[in-house]
């Protein structure tokens, strides 16, 4: 199960434009990041203009007010479920909301089962729970 988390620069898109945002990422992490279904877990953060600073790291990219920072909490996903899920996010984000390739950063970070707790203060899939 991954936990996404969205980073926009507020006043640039409205709450459709948003959930459209979450929804494409949603479907990019059910068919390229192995989610299960019903597995959705997001948060959407909006940031004052200059609050997100994102140099193009020498690569020769104009990057807009319109970036999109995705930052994918998961465990047990390959470098290919990875690179795939670049790829797809790039291309239906671009496709599907106007989103430019250059004005998307993903950031995938791994932890471990015993990291998540789903309420109730039990660690589910240490505990065997689900």
């Amino acid at each position: 199960m991954p936990l996404v988390h969205l980073h926009v620069i507020e006043n640039r898109r409205t709450p459709q434009q948003l959930r459209q945002l979450a929804d494409v990422v949603q479907d990019v992490m059910l068919e390229h990041f192995a989610a299960p279904p019903r597995d959705r877990y997001q948060l959407i953060s909006e940031h004052k203009s200059g609050g997100i600073i994102a140099e193009d790291t020498g690569l020769g990219f104009d990057r807009t007010d319109d970036i999109v920072v995705v930052q994918v909490t998961h465990q047990g996903r390959t470098q290919d479920q990875k690179q795939a899920m670049y790829r797809a996010l790039a291309e239906r984000l671009h496709t599907e909301t106007g989103l430019a390739p250059t004005d998307l950063i993903i950031s995938v970070v791994e932890n471990t089962r015993a990291d998540w707790s789903f309420g109730n203060g039990v660690a589910q899939f240490v505990e065997n729970v689900l």
